[in-house]
């Protein structure tokens, strides 16, 4: 199959058309001798088919039984951040967690073989104005919250009952707005009544990370908190930042829109925070590569993050920034998978039926 791609784009070049199996008989007779090699055949309109000894196979299964599967000498070892998962902070895993957490955890393996150092990171989305309906709810639902604590089984549902409020009360909007206030200004019973909730959600993701046997180190979007403020510094006194009603912007030469790096009322956004986290994987950490494990849908996001980043000197020539892009999972619909009612498939409830189905099977 190569040598019908090697052809047409010989042929491209040339602009005279090649026949394919020409070529690959051209290139059979360049191959030479080859000791794990029995013969070599053409096929069709110009496949190579390679087939190997029986004797080269036998002695490679034999080296593998009595000394392992090695992986191939390693001449640099790097050090390498995988960022994969990253559920958000009260609200339950869903089906399209599976993918990156998968993905993400067979990456950070096979460079683990391959003797890097890895750092498989899950940027928890663990920050945001959604915390203050959170924290409001539960001063309300459960007083004393500070000295007993809240029985909440479901904060799916707790959540969703906030944003009921939220929705529906101004009075409790209005106190949710203050408490995000309290919340980013350091006040020790409003982090007390966060960092609550966040036990409570990272103790239903670690079931999850139990029973597929995946390894992860929490790293939300809290952590880059303070680092944002020293990302934005630095951006304004290299002259990145453009001001544009309010808000400063940073362009970049060949992408169509811009990254939005303060809002006109001086709140930071998701370009910022993703921008302080490269900032402290590549030039704190001194990463060799940062591998995003996120759907494909955010493609653009990640184009324009690793064009600034290399623009404003936060990626280096040496270091590598990717985005291990994959798809979503559909339904027979080819739209998303959810519920019949429109509802998000929970991922305890896809391993649940995974687990039922092929012990179904066993029987």
């Amino acid at each position: 199959r190569e040598a019908v791609v090697s052809t047409q784009s010989t042929g491209g070049k040339s602009g005279k058309k090649t026949n394919p199996r020409e070529v690959a008989t051209a290139l059979n007779a360049q191959l030479g001798e080859i000791d794990a090699l029995e013969k070599v055949e053409i096929t069709g309109p110009g496949f190579l088919n390679f087939f190997l000894k029986p004797s080269f196979v036998c002695a490679q299964v034999q080296d593998i039984l009595l000394n392992g599967v090695r992986p191939p000498p390693c001449d640099k070892k790097s050090r390498v951040f995988v960022d994969f998962s990253s559920p958000n902070i009260a609200k339950e895993m869903h089906v399209g967690h599976l993918r990156s957490t998968i993905i993400g955890d067979t990456i950070s393996r096979l460079f683990e073989f391959l003797g890097h150092d890895v750092e498989r990171v899950n940027h928890l989305g663990d920050w945001g104005t959604q915390f203050g309906m959170l924290i409001a709810h539960l001063e309300d639902m459960f007083p004393n919250y500070a000295t007993e604590s809240p029985p909440i089984s479901d904060l799916q549902m707790f959540y969703k009952e906030a944003k009921k409020r939220f929705d529906g009360e101004p009075d409790f909007k209005q106190r949710a707005y203050k408490r995000v206030v309290d919340l980013q200004g350091g006040n020790e019973e409003i982090i007390k009544c966060w960092k609550m909730i966040v036990d409570i959600s990272m103790a239903e993701f670690n079931k999850i990370y139990e029973r597929l046997d995946i390894k992860l180190t929490p790293c939300g979007e809290s952590f880059y908190q303070s680092r944002m403020e020293g990302i934005v510094k630095r951006l304004d006194a290299g002259g990145h930042l453009q001001a544009s009603e309010g808000c400063k912007l940073l362009f970049v030469e060949g992408e169509e829109v811009p990254m939005m790096i303060v809002k006109s009322d001086g709140g930071f956004t998701y370009d910022t925070s993703d921008m302080a986290a490269l900032h402290y994987r590549m030039v704190d950490e001194r990463a060799d590569m940062c591998v995003y494990v996120v759907d494909s849908g955010q493609s653009l996001h990640f184009n324009l993050l690793f064009s600034a980043a290399k623009k404003v000197g936060l990626v280096r020539d040496d270091q590598k920034v990717v985005h291990a892009g994959f798809g979503v999972v559909l339904g027979e619909d080819r739209k998303k998978f959810k519920t019949r009612s429109g509802d998000t498939v929970k991922l305890k409830d896809l391993l649940d039926e995974g687990l039922e189905r092929a012990e179904k099977k066993k029987k």
